[in-house]
Order: structure tokens, then sequence, then C-alpha cells
């Protein structure tokens, strides 16, 4: 099973979640009101969670095509 895939709950705790805590005008980030900035941050942040998750299914399916391939060459064999 792949638990990682858990990671894309992050973002949407945090964007949806987070809003009766960051729902205030003051302080101001970069220009932007403090709930406005909070929800830009998350975007971004789900796009790094994203692109995590991503490399981690290549990566397990790398890895599950090489034993694959392993298995079906040791079976060959025999």
């Amino acid at each position: 099973m792949r638990h990682y895939r858990w990671l894309a709950v992050i973002p949407a705790l945090g964007m949806l979640g987070g809003v009766p805590f960051a729902n205030r005008v003051q302080p101001y980030v970069f220009g932007l009101p403090f709930l406005l900035a909070w929800i830009v941050i998350w975007v971004i942040a789900t796009s790094l969670i994203m692109a995590l998750i991503f490399a981690l299914d290549s990566a397990r399916d790398a890895e599950t095509a090489a034993a694959d391939s392993t298995h079906a060459d040791q079976s060959r064999s025999m």
C-alpha cells in the first residue's frame, strides 16, 4: 500500500482548516493580506507535495518494474 499518498490530505487541511486561523487582514505578507498570502502559500505547497508524491510513485514503479524483470528472467532460465 502506498501510504505516502496520504500526504495529499495535508494541503486540503492547511488551506481549508487554516482559514479560521488566518482570517485577518493584518499583517501584510509581501503586500498581500494575510488570508490571501496563506492561500497562495498553500497553493505553492500543494504543488511541492504533489511533486513529491509523483517522485515517490515513479521510484516505486521503477523498483517494481526492475523486480518484475528480474523475476521474469529467473523464471525463463529454469
